[in-house]
C-alpha cells in the first residue's frame, strides 16, 4: 500500500490513424503474407500473395510492390506501383540501412530460397533489386532481424527441422553518386547455422530485436499450432524466448501473461518500441507490449480510427497484417470493416501516453527553489573582490560545505537520475567501482593535497609547469577545458531529458533554463555560490532519495521481503561478475570494474580542476583532509542507496507494469516516479533539486574552467595588467564556458543515447585519463622530463580514441587506460631522450617537503 497521496500515473493509449492515399489499397486485396517495410525515408509495402491458386495463382507475377513516400515539397504522400513482383508468402522482410532485405517464402506451388536487397530511390523514383547468397534450402515461413551487420534468420519448410541461421553483411557497401545510392555487393560470406531455438516445427515465429539492459538480443515470439487431435483444437498458450548473439545462446523468457492469465493468442507482427519494449499486434486485434528488462506485458487501449473525409469511427478490431517504423513513427498495413465491407489500408499508429499535469503546487516550488538558488549568486557576488575571492572563495570554505561540494560536483545528477536507470536495467556491478573512491581517497589526502597547497595552486595545472614546462601545462589545461565543456553538455542534456518527461518544458527547453541561470549566478557569485548550493543540493537530494526508497517498497506486495524476492528472481543483486577470460576487457568484469573505477577516482583527485580547486577554498590542509574524508563516507553510504533505488524500480514496475510509459527513455525512469508516486509538492522539490544539482555542477565545470584559463593562458603571458582586469576576464571566460556547455548539452539531447551516464564514463576516459597518467608520472618519477610528458599525454589520447574507434575495450576502463598509457611511454621517452636536469625538490613523491598546516 503506497504511503502518500501521489498523483495519477501514466495512461498509455493507442491512436489509430489514416495515411493519406492509404485508402488506394482498396483497389487491390491483401493476402496472408503482406509485408511491410521503411527503406530511404519511405514505405515499401506487398499485398502477399493468394494460396488457392487460380487467377492468382502465385508464380504468376500479378502482384506487385507498392511503395509510397512523402514529398519532400508538399510533404503528401505518394504512391507508386513497380515493375518489381513479390508473388511469395511467409518471407522475411529486414530493414537495412540501404534497403530491404527479403529471404525465402512460398507460393501456391512452391517455396523460395531467394535473398533479395530492395534499394528504393525516392527521386529517380525506383526500385532496384540485388541478389545475396541464397539459403541453405527452399524455406517456406521465415522471419529475420540485423544486429551489427549481420543477419539472424530463423526458417521454416513443411517436412523440415526449423533452423536458425546467420549472414554477414558486413559486405554490403554504398556510396551517394548523382543524387542516388550506388551498392555494390561483395557478400561472399555463406549462411552459418547457429543453435537452434527447441520449439515446435509448426510454430508461427515471429523475430525481433531490442534490448534488455545488458545489451540487444534477438526475441523469438510465437504460438504453437493448434493440435488437429485434440477435439476441443484449443490453443497453447504464446510463449518468448531470446537469443544472445555474443552467446549464441537461447534462453526461455516465459509465457505470455496478462495479470497471470496465459494469452493464447497469436502474433501477426512485432515490432521494437522505446529503449525497452516490443509492440505485439495480436491475431485477435489486441495490441501488447513487452518490458524486455522486466519481462513483463500490457495491454493497451485503443482509440477507434477516425475516417479521413467523416467525423466517424470504426468499432471493429482493426487486424494488422505488417508493421514497420519510419522517422519515429509506426505504420501498419492492416485490415479493419469499414460499413458493410472490410477494408484495407496503411494506417499510422502513436502511442501516447497521457500523464496528469506536473502540477501548480510543483511547479510553484520549481520556481521558487530555482529563483533561490539564483540569489545565492547575487548574495555572494558582493563578496568577490579578487581573483582570490572569485576561484578560492577567500579559502575560508567549511570543510563539511566543501565535501558536500565535492561529492556534488564528482557525482550530482549523474547520480540521482542515471545510476538508478543503469541499476533498473543491469545490476550491482557498478557498485564496487564507486566504492573505489574510498581507496583513492588517501591518494588525495597524503599525495594530492599537500602538492597542491605547497605550491599554492589556483589552478591544478600550475604544478606541470613547475615539474615540466609551460608548454605541458597549457596543453593539459586545454584538454581539461575540453573535458568539461562536454561533461556540462551531458549533465545538462540528462537532467533536461529526465524533466521533459515529467514537467511541461522540452529537453531544449529545459538546457536553456539551467544554461541561462548557471550564466547568470555563476558568473556573477563565483566559487562560493556554487560550493554554498551544492551543500544544500546535497543535503536535499539525500534525503529525497530515502523518501524515494520508502515509497517504493511500500507499493511493492510484500513490502521489502517482496523487493528481496524479486530483485533476487532476476538476478538484480549481482555484485560480482568473475569473468577473467580474453573476452572479459569488453565487459564489466570484476577486474574492469575494479581497476576502471580506481583509474577514475585517480584522476579526479589528482588532475581534476573541479576537485583540486576545492583543496585550496579551505582554511588550512586539516581542513582539506577532512573534506576528502567526509566526502568519501558520503558517496560510499549514498551509491548504495542509490542501487537500492535502480533494483525497487524494477521490481516496483515488475509488479506494475501499467503504470511504466513505453516512450520514456532509460534515464527519464526515476524523475517519471519521482512525478507520479512522490506527495503533491515534495515531488516538486526533489524535481527542483535534481534540476538545481545539475545547475551546480554545470556551475562548477564553468568556474574551473574560467580558473584554468585566466590562471594558465593569462596571467602567465600578463595579458592583463590589473586585478579588475583579471577579475573582468574571469567572468566574461565563466560566461563563454557556460555557453558553450549550453551548446554541447542541446547537442547531447539525443533519443539514441541509450545511457548518458555510460557515455560520461567515456568522456572522463577520452580526455581525463591522459591527463590522469602525466600527473602520475611527475609525481611518481624522477627521471621524467616535458618531452616524454609531451609525447606520453599525446599518445594516452591517441590510444584512447583507438580504443574507442576499434572497440576493443569497455568505456569503464577509458580512464585507466588512459593514465597506463601516457605514463609507460611517457617515461619510457624520458629515458631514451634525456633532457636538461629540472629542479624536482618537493615536485615528487621522493622528494616531498613535510605538509605545513597552510592556512591563507
Amino acid at each position: 500500500m503506497i504511503l502518500f497521496p501521489v498523483l495519477a500515473c501514466a495512461e498509455v493509449r493507442l491512436d489509430w490513424k489514416s495515411v493519406e492515399g492509404g485508402h488506394l489499397l482498396n483497389e487491390v486485396e491483401v493476402f496472408d503474407g503482406a509485408f511491410l517495410g521503411s527503406a530511404s525515408g519511405s514505405l515499401i509495402l506487398s499485398t502477399g500473395a493468394s494460396l488457392s491458386g487460380g487467377e492468382h495463382g502465385s508464380i504468376s507475377n500479378e502482384e506487385p510492390l507498392l511503395v509510397f513516400w512523402k514529398d519532400v515539397k508538399t510533404s503528401q504522400w505518394k504512391k507508386k506501383i513497380s515493375q518489381i513482383y513479390h508473388d511469395l508468402s511467409g518471407s522475411a522482410v529486414i530493414e537495412h540501412k540501404f534497403g530491404l532485405i527479403l529471404a525465402g517464402g512460398h507460393n501456391s506451388v512452391s517455396a523460395s530460397d531467394k535473398v533479395s536487397l530492395l534499394a528504393w530511390n525516392p527521386k529517380s523514383e525506383e526500385l532496384t533489386k540485388y541478389p545475396l547468397p541464397s539459403l541453405p534450402y527452399k524455406v517456406a515461413t521465415s522471419s529475420a532481424v540485423i544486429i551489427e551487420e549481420k543477419l539472424y534468420l530463423y526458417a521454416y519448410q513443411e517436412g523440415e527441422r526449423p533452423s536458425f541461421y546467420r549472414l554477414n553483411l558486413a559486405g554490403i557497401k554504398g556510396k551517394q553518386v548523382d543524387n542516388r545510392v550506388d551498392i555494390s555487393l561483395m557478400v561472399d560470406e555463406q549462411w552459418e547455422l547457429l543453435t537452434q531455438l527447441p520449439i515446435p516445427a509448426e510454430s508461427d515465429l515471429k523475430l525481433t530485436v531490442q534490448n534488455d539492459g545488458f545489451g540487444e538480443k534477438v526475441y523469438g515470439m510465437f504460438n504453437q499450432a493448434r493440435d488437429g487431435s485434440v477435439a476441443e483444437k484449443e490453443a497453447k498458450a504464446a510463449e518468448v524466448w531470446k537469443f544472445d548473439p555474443t552467446r549464441l545462446e537461447w534462453q526461455s523468457v516465459g509465457a505470455v501473461k496478462l495479470a497471470e492469465k496465459l494469452i493464447s493468442s497469436r502474433f501477426n507482427a512485432v515490432t521494437p518500441l522505446g529503449q525497452s519494449y516490443i509492440l505485439a499486434l495480436m491475431d485477435d486485434g489486441k495490441i501488447l507490449s513487452f518490458n524486455a528488462i522486466t519481462a513483463q506485458w500490457s495491454e493497451y487501449k485503443q482509440h477507434l480510427l477516425s475516417s479521413e473525409s467523416e467525423s466517424k469511427s470504426s468499432n471493429t478490431p482493426i487486424l494488422a497484417k505488417a508493421v514497420a517504423s519510419l522517422d519515429g513513427e509506426l505504420y501498419v498495413l492492416a485490415q479493419y470493416q469499414d460499413g458493410e465491407r472490410d477494408s484495407s489500408s496503411l494506417l499510422s499508429l502513436s502511442v501516447e501516453s497521457k500523464v496528469q499535469d506536473f502540477g501548480r503546487i510543483n511547479m510553484t516550488v520549481l520556481v521558487v527553489y530555482l529563483a533561490l538558488v539564483v540569489m545565492v549568486g547575487l548574495f555572494f557576488a558582493l563578496r568577490n573582490h579578487n581573483t582570490n575571492d572569485y576561484f578560492r572563495g577567500g579559502q575560508s570554505i567549511p570543510w563539511w560545505a566543501a565535501a558536500c561540494s565535492i561529492y556534488a560536483t564528482m557525482l550530482s545528477s549523474l547520480t540521482y537520475v542515471a545510476l538508478p536507470a543503469i541499476v533498473y536495467q543491469t545490476n550491482w556491478i557498478l557498485l564496487v567501482g564507486i566504492w573505489m573512491i574510498i581507496v583513492v581517497a588517501p591518494v588525495g589526502i597524503y599525495i594530492a593535497i599537500p602538492f597542491f597547497r605547497q605550491i599554492d595552486a589556483t589552478s591544478a595545472y600550475e604544478y606541470l609547469s613547475k615539474r615540466f614546462n609551460m608548454g605541458v601545462r597549457l596543453f593539459a589545461s586545454a584538454l581539461f577545458t575540453l573535458f568539461h565543456i562536454g561533461r556540462m553538455g551531458i549533465v545538462m542534456a540528462l537532467t533536461a531529458l529526465a524533466l521533459s518527461a515529467v514537467t511541461p518544458l522540452t529537453a531544449a527547453e529545459s538546457v536553456m533554463i539551467m544554461g541561462v541561470l548557471c550564466l547568470f549566478y555563476c558568473t556573477i557569485g563565483g566559487i562560493e555560490a556554487v560550493i554554498w548550493t551544492d551543500t544544500v543540493q546535497t543535503i536535499i537530494l539525500l534525503l529525497g532519495a530515502l523518501v524515494c526508497f520508502v515509497t517504493i517498497i511500500s507499493g511493492i506486495e510484500g513490502g521489502i521481503s517482496g523487493y528481496i524476492d524479486i530483485g533476487l528472481s532476476g538476478d538484480k543483486f549481482k555484485v560480482v561478475d568473475a569473468d577473467f577470460s580474453l573476452n572479459s576487457i569488453t565487459t564489466l568484469s570484476l577486474w574492469v570494474i575494479v581497476i576502471g573505477g580506481i583509474g577514475q577516482n585517480l584522476t579526479s583527485y589528482t588532475a581534476d580542476q573541479a576537485i583540486v580547486q576545492r583543496y585550496m577554498v579551505t582554511t588550512d590542509i586539516k581542513a582539506a583532509e577532512k573534506s576528502i574524508w567526509a566526502n568519501a563516507l558520503i558517496a560510499g553510504p549514498a551509491s548504495l542507496l542509490f542501487f537500492a533505488i535502480g533494483t525497487g524500480l524494477y521490481a516496483f514496475y515488475s509488479t506494475h507494469p501499467e503504470k511504466l510509459d513505453p516512450n520514456l527513455q532509460i534515464d527519464q525512469i526515476f524523475p517519471a516516479f519521482i512525478a507520479t508516486e512522490l506527495p503533491v509538492g515534495f515531488a516538486g522539490l526533489i524535481v527542483a533539486g535534481i534540476f538545481a544539482a545539475a545547475q551546480s555542477t554545470v556551475s562548477t565545470s564553468m568556474n574551473s574552467i574560467a580558473s584554468t584559463l585566466v590562471t594558465d593562458f593569462i596571467k602567465p603571458f600578463d595579458l592583463v595588467k590589473t586585478e579588475k582586469g583579471y577579475m573582468s576576464a574571469a567572468r566574461w571566460l565563466t560566461f563563454i564556458m557556460g555557453a558553450l556547455g549550453t551548446t554541447a548539452g542541446l547537442i547531447f539531447i539525443d533519443p539514441e543515447i541509450r545511457s548518458l551516464m555510460e557515455a560520461y564514463f567515456k568522456v572522463i576516459g577520452m580526455f581525463m585519463g591522459a591527463l590522469g597518467g602525466l600527473f602520475v608520472l611527475g609525481v611518481m618519477t624522477k627521471k621524467a622530463n616535458a618531452t616524454g610528458a609531451m609525447i606520453g599525454i599525446l599518445s594516452g589520447v591517441f590510444i584512447m580514441v583507438w580504443a574507442w574507434k576499434a572497440g576493443w575495450a569497455n568505456g569503464y576502463l577509458y580512464a585507466t587506460i588512459g593514465i597506463l598509457s601516457s605514463f609507460i611511454i611517457g617515461y619510457l621517452v624520458s629515458l631514451l631522450k634525456p633532457c636538461e636536469d629540472k629542479e624536482v625538490e618537493g615536485l615528487t613523491l621522493y622528494t616531498m617537503k613535510k605538509p605545513v598546516n597552510q592556512g591563507h
